[in-house]
């Protein structure tokens, strides 16, 4: 989810309804305060002692298959250290990256059975992290990236229960800097550890201090790292809706906002105009619904100017992130609202380039590459397609419908089932994009002047709500397994592929 976010991978199956829309342009003179919101409760800063980082371990639940491949010579690689992305833009600059593999797929290195989680694993150098929950426990597992093997273990309670869902583990994607990890879970707890090996530095609950609600599926918004800050979307019932924290010691900076709720959303960091600004889709479980953007300043929170972007649907949620671009920010979601682009100005205003309904997006995130817009618009388990789309004008640049059957056995017999990518994912890589379809179907795709071709296609597992975006750090392929198989007996597991290419 993360962000689902996140989800992250998360979503009401309610009908759609009339979008609320808002506001085709509007100019603010001057920026809006953020109110003065006291800290309830600082936290407590642990004087961790300097220990030498753990030896990574085998365990139960691990399966190791191969050893990856070398890296080729002049690699290039990146850590993934934040949900969607270091630069939450869902790009991906390694390379080479094999993108032509057999039916079975790439090699699989290893495997971790898993709990329930919707979140992303996050990457540092050799270290990924990740969150899941076992029964009434939430796991923060530090693994050796090309073996699985576990450096460290932190575990908490847990003890959510969804409303809509069964899957009641962890939405947002933790998120690594200077050496330090952060942990929002699906509760409310706000955890600072330690990355080499795994002690808390400071910790919040942030749903009792700040009597943050659970909205329809708990706590779903992946936290942004801007310099000595930690951002969130809190979306407390009295305020503040989005609020920073100091990384180092947990206590609140500063907050914003009183009238909209916390999403599903991922708050994003742009420059816009030469000046660093803050996108938060906000809008929680509310009568009548309320929500949409808010563009703030991300040093101080002061508010630049907001959009009401919501279904008028009670029973929807706001959770695709927005998409920045120069001097623009795109924003969709699903129950009828469709897609936008608004247009920012350098006074702090907006103007509304265009609004479609054509194109809403539920919990999926959209990608922008050279002023173009591409976004997977499906349901789940059903129609899907990769979709283009002029970032200025909202005009359909092409649409390529991505279907194909698969021999099942089904009670039995041997049947042939229609599939697609359904409520997809794409990863830009820097030959074209990755799509992980909604059952486990692993495609590389090639674009062309009118649509695009698949280059492979492997159906890694058959199991569905397969939400999670696919992260890929020195050239290994992380892909989350979130539900039991429906077609087979593997439960649910993180698994790790080579992707290493050769020059």
């Amino acid at each position: 989810m993360g962000h689902v976010s996140s989800l992250r991978g998360l979503g009401v199956r309610v009908l759609c309804a009339v979008a609320l829309v808002a506001g085709i342009g509007g100019s603010v003179g001057a920026q809006t305060r953020p109110t003065t919101f006291k800290d309830p409760r600082p936290p407590k800063v642990n004087q961790l002692q300097k220990m030498a980082p753990a030896t990574p371990k085998e365990y139960r639940g691990l399966r190791a298959h191969a050893a990856p491949r070398p890296l080729a010579k002049g690699a290039v690689t990146e850590d993934v250290t934040s949900f969607l992305g270091s630069r939450r833009d869902l790009r991906s600059s390694e390379t080479p990256l094999r993108t032509v593999w057999p039916a079975s797929g790439p090699p699989l290195l290893w495997e971790m059975r898993r709990g329930v989680s919707y979140a992303s694993p996050v990457v540092k150098g050799d270290r990924l992290v990740y969150i899941h929950r076992v029964g009434d426990k939430a796991h923060v597992e530090c693994l050796q990236t090309t073996t699985g093997k576990r450096y460290w273990r932190f575990s908490y309670p847990c003890t959510y229960k969804g409303r809509y869902i069964r899957n009641s583990g962890s939405r947002a994607t933790p998120v690594i800097s200077d050496g330090l990890v952060y942990v929002h879970g699906v509760e409310g707890m706000l955890h600072c550890l330690e990355l080499t090996t795994g002690r808390v530095a400071w910790k919040r609950n942030l749903k009792l201090e700040f009597d943050a609600p659970d909205n329809f599926f708990g706590m779903v918004s992946s936290p942004i790292i801007y310099g000595n800050l930690l951002i969130q979307n809190l979306g407390a019932r009295r305020g503040p809706c989005v609020a920073a924290f100091d990384k180092t010691s947990g206590r609140l900076v500063w907050g914003t906002g009183t009238k909209w709720g916390a999403s599903c959303s991922s708050p994003v960091i742009g420059s816009v105009h030469g000046q660093d600004k803050l996108f938060v889709l906000a809008g929680g479980e509310s009568r009548p619904p309320k929500g949409g953007l808010m563009v703030l300043d991300p040093k101080t929170g002061a508010l630049d100017f907001d959009y009401p972007f919501r279904s008028r649907t009670f029973e929807s949620v706001v959770a695709s992130v927005p998409v920045v671009g120069r001097d623009w920010v795109f924003l969709s979601s699903a129950y009828g609202v469709g897609s936008a682009v608004l247009s920012l100005k350098k006074d702090g205003g907006f103007e509304r380039w265009w609004h479609s309904r054509s194109v809403g997006l539920q919990f999926s995130n959209g990608i922008h590459v050279d002023g173009r817009m591409f976004v997977v618009d499906g349901s789940s388990d059903r129609a899907g397609a990769v979709v283009c789309l002029d970032a200025k004008t909202g005009k359909e640049v092409f649409r390529t419908d991505l279907d194909w059957e698969e021999t099942v056995l089904l009670n039995g017999k041997k049947r042939k089932v229609s599939f697609s990518v359904g409520e997809g994912s794409l990863l830009q890589i820097p030959d074209g994009f990755l799509c992980l379809g909604d059952n486990g179907h692993l495609l590389a795709l090639q674009l062309t002047p009118t649509g695009v071709k698949i280059r492979s296609r492997s159906w890694l597992f058959k199991a569905n709500e397969t939400w999670t975006p696919l992260v890929v750090s020195h050239g290994l392929l992380f892909v989350c397994q979130n539900k039991k198989e429906r077609f087979g007996t593997e439960p649910p597991r993180l698994l790790c592929y080579d992707l290493r290419g050769q020059n």
